[in-house]
């Protein structure tokens, strides 16, 4: 694939948006699929491409939050069981069945969680001292993340508003903490994701580093901005960012 100098700007300002978005809220693919396939990367290569600059944004965010205490280890592994199960079902699936299928539900749950924020926003952001959950506390939660990982290992754009609805919704963690656990599972998910199409050969590396470049770098000032903002602020960010994917989604 040969990649002028414009591509190569279009491929790191859209990972560096990209992962921004993904750091906070979610929904950043929904820039850098388009990207990849305005550039002639078949859509298939694109979902297999994109996983590579969102295993590296991951690493780069989880670093960022586990050094400002943000993560809660303790709730690595129930948490990673289900997300981990779902990531590799929803690859294998994904490099063998067309993504049309998933959509509808994906914008269904981002305009739900968009009217959660609305309209009763203590369900997404529960009050300081809010008592936090395992997923065998919540079952709800627990196949929330296990649905998140399908979906996430089968196509990606928008992920991070499943993952915020369970962490934050359903486990009942502040979306600061929720987002450091979104990113752990992300990066659990999409590593699964990416094994599975470099056997498949779906992925092509050279424009998959260059959108890692950028998005490293935007996860990187995410996390910085993150963790000095208040809830109310991540909140409407992360409200402002569910319509943009809803009609980003419409749109691509």
């Amino acid at each position: 694939m040969d990649l002028s100098i414009s591509s190569i700007l279009l491929l790191l300002i859209t990972g560096f948006l990209a992962g921004g978005i993904n750091t906070v809220a979610g929904g950043g693919s929904n820039l850098t699929l388009p990207a990849l396939m305005m550039l002639g990367v078949p859509a298939d290569i694109a979902n297999g491409t994109n996983r590579v600059s969102v295993t590296l944004q991951c690493i780069v965010g989880l670093r960022g939050y586990d050094k400002h205490n943000a993560l809660d280890r303790t709730a690595l592994f129930p948490i990673l069981i289900p997300t981990i199960s779902g990531g590799l079902l929803g690859a294998i699936a994904a490099a063998v069945v067309p993504n049309l299928y998933l959509k509808p539900l994906l914008l269904g749950t981002i305009l739900l969680m968009s009217l959660l924020i609305l309209l009763r926003p203590d369900v997404i952001t529960p009050p300081p001292g809010t008592a936090n959950l395992y997923p065998n506390e919540n079952k709800s939660a627990w196949w929330g993340l296990f649905g998140a990982g399908v979906y996430g290992g089968f196509v990606q754009a928008g992920v991070g508003f499943i993952l915020l609805a369970a962490l934050a919704g359903g486990l009942r963690y502040d979306l600061l903490r929720a987002n450091a656990l979104k990113t752990v599972c992300a990066l659990a998910f999409t590593s699964v994701a990416l094994i599975v199409f470099i056997i498949f050969d779906q992925v092509w590396w050279i424009p998959g580093l260059i959108l890692a470049a950028g998005s490293m770098c935007g996860a990187h000032l995410a996390v910085k901005i993150a963790v000095k903002a208040s809830q109310e602020s991540i909140k409407w960010f992360l409200f402002v960012m569910t319509l943009f994917a809803v009609i980003g989604g419409f749109l691509f």
